[in-house]
């Protein structure tokens, strides 16, 4: 099984009680000689993805590409979308809530580590022909997994951005997990108000409105 490393685009944090640690970003990208000399091309994925959503199993989510302990090859989290558009295959993830899981979430939050790396089998490539060509272009791809890797191949391979609760959810989005969560409409609508009234924006001020939320009375 080969390996190729590239970037997590974006990080989506909610630091509160209700932490979803998930992540964005691409786990190839087209058309770019990597760092040894593969080009990927676009619909290298199409069939592996195909068969993954058929048969609901997506590819693994590793922390390093695994090892060879047990523990090693356990995955941290899963794989909840993957598609492929004009830029690569796009990738988001979710991470478990274990202690490796939770100890990658803070280490990205830190910006620790940030690379993504994808291990896979090769099904169809070609070969260069001329010096200044890739020494392959890889055509069709089994996807295998996807890692959370310290050193990417690709320099290039950093995070681009964080997002905070006002850029990852709108506010349809927020009432409607609060409605989920058990909340009625009213008090949903409340909590939201609570927020936007605030005004506060980092994580430790979110933090202390979602504890001090915790403890409202409602009547309905």
């Amino acid at each position: 099984m080969e390996h190729k490393n590239y970037n997590i685009t974006e990080l989506k944090f909610l630091d509160t009680e209700t932490e979803t640690m998930t992540f964005e970003g691409y786990g190839a990208v087209f058309g770019n000689i990597d760092a040894y000399g593969d080009v990927i091309k676009a619909g290298a994925f199409a069939d592996s993805l195909v068969d993954s959503k058929a048969h609901g199993q997506m590819p693994s989510m590793l922390l390093q590409h695994g090892g060879m302990t047990a523990e090693d090859m356990t995955p941290i989290g899963v794989w909840v979308d993957m598609a492929e558009d004009g830029h690569g295959l796009k990738v988001k993830g979710k991470l478990a809530d274990t202690t490796r899981g939770r100890e990658s979430y803070e280490l990205l939050k830190m910006g620790a580590f940030n690379g993504l790396s994808i291990g896979y089998l090769v099904k169809e490539f070609e070969k260069r022909t001329k010096p200044e060509e890739p020494r392959r272009t890889l055509k069709r791809l089994d996807l295998m997994e996807i890692s959370l890797v310290t050193f990417p191949a690709n320099g290039k391979a950093r995070v681009n951005s964080v997002k905070s609760i006002e850029e990852t959810e709108t506010i349809a989005e927020i009432e409607q997990n609060l409605r989920d969560a058990g909340y009625s409409r009213k008090e949903a609508k409340t909590l939201i108000a609570k927020i936007k009234d605030s005004n506060l924006r980092d994580a430790g001020d979110l933090s202390i409105i979602a504890d001090s939320l915790k403890h409202s009375t409602f009547t309905r």
